[in-house]
């Protein structure tokens, strides 16, 4: 595919000369007209937060910092005045600098990225349309999310293909980056085709070694036909907006993630990012509106030689105001620096982690190591349910979740919204913790 100038979003496609150029610069006007914060509680205040209550599960859906809040809003307000004049004088241009922004965040091309609505939608629509012969695997874990499991079964039953399951460590007390490669090297079979797995579990807090994993499928790889590589898919949800990494050198082909948890996007946007020798093994599920494929179709043309990235994404109306605003969440992490961001979620993690592996009563379930962990923490009170331990955490203000798995785990997740003093509180209010 190259860089050709096909894009894979939703809407009409945006014109060559909007994104020409997008890698002879580094979009420094863009990031020239944001301040950085002088510290964190600069940050914190950029967020309409409840200042009664500590924060710890804004991972599962953001709260829009200022500068995403004002654009919302200045788009909702124009397509309100004057719907259809608001977006043709609009859509081109500010998806345009959402893709110029996702692609400068990442260190990726724009015309590799697709918008979606959530990292689910990301999923189902990479997913449900796999290329896959009757007697060939997809290759997953048994620590993955619903929406993954359910993507592949569904694709799986379609295709007649198989979907196989592996752990991918023994015991969270021996587990390691060696294991865990060395696990997913002895599970993949010759008829593997596609290997899925999330970067971040949010059901324990671990993270995989991602860049290892693909070295790894990189030199099983090199000794198969091109017709038999793998593709090597990441759910990068709870990755991105945490962990300080460029894609073209992540290793991976796709990554899929919503933008509205930790990158403090608009609610309702996501995005899909694919290495271009590996957008041809998708398939589309649903019509697109890129206009080179509805140019075609005008003009009672067969569309199907076209990239099938362009096939790629669903067409359709989707809440523009929320859309265009995401490059803004893009502008305000690199405001504050990538490294810096990921930096200070190590460091409220470890104080939290720390804290509670020093209490008898409590049971750590994430590594301890960031070489293992990122933003998200697992644990139990002795005696006590996990959606109890959260209920008695409310009841002091302190906001957590339990996880949404057979196996149910108390969850912290301490961002950039927050300070060690409020790590200090919740350490306090849990060391109190106590069954009846």
């Amino acid at each position: 595919m190259g860089r050709r100038g096909f894009l894979v979003r939703s809407g009409l496609a945006l014109s060559a000369a909007l994104l020409a150029g997008t890698h002879s610069h580094t979009h420094a006007e863009p990031q020239a007209s944001r301040r950085k914060p002088k510290n964190w509680d600069e940050v914190r205040a950029q967020f309409p937060l409840s200042p009664q209550l500590i924060h710890l599960a804004a991972f599962f859906l953001t709260s829009h910092p200022t500068p995403v809040r004002a654009a919302i809003e200045r788009h909702r307000a124009g397509l309100d005045a004057d719907p259809i004049g608001y977006w043709f004088e609009h859509e081109e241009k500010q998806e345009a600098k959402v893709l110029r922004a996702a692609a400068e965040y990442l260190g990726a091309n724009p015309t590799d990225i697709a918008l979606t609505d959530s990292t689910t939608m990301g999923l189902g629509l990479l997913y449900g349309g796999l290329t896959l012969g009757n007697e060939q695997e997809i290759l997953t874990t048994t620590h993955d999310h619903y929406s993954t499991e359910t993507a592949l079964r569904l694709r799986a039953e379609q295709t007649g293909a198989m979907v196989r399951q592996i752990h991918l460590y023994r015991s969270f007390k021996t587990v390691s980056r060696d294991e865990i490669v060395e696990s997913l090297r002895k599970g993949i079979t010759p008829m593997t085709r596609i290997v899925a797995v999330t970067w971040v579990h949010s059901s324990t807090g671990l993270k995989l070694p991602i860049h290892e994993m693909a070295h790894a499928i990189q030199a099983i790889n090199r000794s198969r036909d091109e017709q038999d590589r793998i593709t090597f898919c990441v759910d990068g949800v709870h990755a991105l907006g945490v962990e300080d990494f460029r894609v073209n050198e992540l290793g991976c082909d796709f990554l899929v993630a919503g933008t509205h948890k930790w990158m403090f996007g608009p609610r309702g946007t996501g995005l899909v990012w694919g290495h271009p020798r590996a957008w041809p093994i998708a398939r589309a599920t649903i019509p697109t509106f890129t206009s080179q494929a509805y140019d075609l179709w005008m003009e009672n043309k067969s569309s199907k030689d076209l990239p099938q990235s362009v096939h790629m994404t669903p067409g359709g109306f989707h809440s523009f105001e929320h859309r265009w605003a995401l490059d803004e969440a893009f502008t305000f992490h690199q405001t504050m620096g990538k490294s810096s961001v990921m930096q200070r979620i190590y460091e409220l993690n470890q104080q939290l982690k720390q804290g509670l592996a020093a209490m008898p009563h409590v049971t750590l379930h994430t590594p301890m190591s960031q070489d293992l962990s990122a933003g998200i923490i697992c644990f139990e009170v002795a005696g006590m349910a996990p959606r109890t331990v959260v209920e008695k955490l409310r009841q002091r203000n302190i906001v957590g979740s339990v996880t949404p798995y057979a196996t149910k785990f108390a969850r912290l997740a301490p961002s950039i919204i927050n300070s060690a003093e409020e790590i200090d509180t919740t350490l306090r209010a849990i060391k109190e913790l106590r069954a009846a």
